[in-house]
């Protein structure tokens, strides 16, 4: 990646984590651990993979994104905006009854959005019917599938995954979010979820880790897999929830969170950091 194409993947990032402390913030919970965590794989993609047109949100020749893990909605949400989809000030509705910005995402409400997610692990099933309508219309349409490590207990996922790697489906890149933690507690004290590489690479997966945190990291693992042929392809983000922020990171249950006085103050600290970097670095 150049340094100049860098350099505006930070500064989304640091847009888009802005945002998403903003809204949840406004409206005093949400889902903002496992929101966080995607917040520089959103950025890389919509920055410099993902075909994509906000004038034509339906276009017939876009690739599609899956958010297979919708409770980070929050994080697409604020992407979109970024990208001109609707106005940025919706993004305080989240949440309100009649919002086009539900808690999970609902491609029939929000412009921009392509699969209603949300009941953990049929995400992967929506990828793997693209893909597979990809590879029969011939198409060199991707689907970029999101999914989260504590969604990873739901056999369909496992399901999806044994049909994607049997038909060899490269046209669905899978990104599993191994932020290490889930609803309840710490994936390795609910269901110890082991190497979850090693795993897709039994599945017949061809595999890589990278850096979740680092925007260069995830452009090199995504720029990798694409070459691949004929072979499924998958990338394991090391990520923490809550990414981004020390506050949040360090809260223990920081997956749906209620605002408090110390959480509004600690969460104001990082406002005022981000929006300092942005106005240095060109955002804003």
């Amino acid at each position: 990646m150049e340094k100049k194409e860098l350099q505006a993947c930070k500064v989304r990032s640091a847009q888009v984590r802005l945002d998403v402390l903003k809204m949840l913030k406004w409206r005093r919970y949400g889902h903002l651990g496992g929101a966080m965590s995607i917040i520089e794989l959103l950025s890389v993609l919509y920055t410099r993979h993902l075909r994509h047109n906000p004038k034509d949100p339906a276009w017939e020749g876009r690739d599609y994104l899956v958010l297979s893990k919708g409770h980070a909605g929050p994080a697409l949400y604020a992407t979109l905006a970024e990208e001109g989809y609707f106005d940025k000030e919706l993004l305080f509705t989240l949440n309100e009854g009649g919002t086009c910005l539900p808690s999970h995402p609902d491609r029939t409400k929000t412009p921009g959005v392509d699969a209603t997610t949300g009941s953990l692990g049929q995400g992967t099933s929506i990828a793997a019917g693209l893909g597979y309508t990809f590879r029969l219309e011939k198409s060199d349409q991707k689907v970029y599938l999101i999914v989260g490590d504590g969604e990873l207990n739901e056999g369909q996922c496992w399901e999806a995954f044994q049909f994607i790697a049997s038909h060899n489906l490269n046209e669905v890149i899978v990104f599993i979010d191994e932020n290490k933690r889930q609803l309840d507690g710490w994936t390795e004290k609910i269901i110890r979820p082991f190497d979850i590489a090693e795993k897709m690479r039994a599945f017949g997966f061809y595999t890589v880790r990278c850096d979740g945190s680092s925007e260069e990291a995830i452009d090199n693992a995504i720029q990798e897999v694409k070459g691949v042929k004929d072979q499924a392809v998958c990338v394991v983000l090391n990520t923490t929830k809550g990414q981004g922020s020390p506050y949040w990171e360090a809260v223990e249950d920081n997956h749906a969170p209620k605002f408090n006085a110390e959480a509004d103050a600690e969460t104001d600290k990082d406002i005022a950091r981000l929006e300092a970097w942005l106005k240095e670095n060109g955002g804003m």
